[in-house]
């Protein structure tokens, strides 16, 4: 995880988008980004925001209405994988903190417990090996 933002409530999802790319442009060169995957709700001036702004890429994963019942969506399993990660960890249930910078730590100390678990599973795999 790059970037995390936590914001208030009453912000729509396409104004918290802003938020949170605006923080990694500041946080520095993602020369490797290209292109950032996002569901409808994000369509409008937001791509035309992203690509001035940040120089990445917004596309929109669409569902197409002639579909019915489920269907699986191209790269949605990428951000549905990470919040089912992250509801594992009890104190990330709810939004308990006071202060929304406690939150965003929180949502890091989770993702670096879930990114040093995976790194010591491997290595003792290579050490018996």
């Amino acid at each position: 995880m790059l970037v995390v933002v936590v914001h208030a409530a009453n912000i729509q999802d396409r104004d918290g988008a802003k938020l949170v790319l605006a923080e990694a442009m500041r946080k520095g060169p993602w020369t490797r980004m290209e292109r950032i995957w996002a569901d409808g709700g994000y369509a409008g001036k937001l791509i035309a925001w992203v690509g001035s702004l940040c120089r990445w890429v917004l596309e929109i994963v669409k569902r197409t209405d002639d579909v019915k019942g489920f269907k699986l969506l191209p790269r949605r399993w990428v951000v549905e994988r990470t919040f089912s990660w992250l509801s594992n960890y009890r104190r990330l249930s709810k939004h308990y903190e006071y202060w929304d910078e406690t939150g965003e730590a929180m949502i890091h100390l989770a993702m670096i417990h879930l990114m040093l678990r995976r790194l010591t599973k491997k290595r003792a795999i290579i050490a018996l090996a």
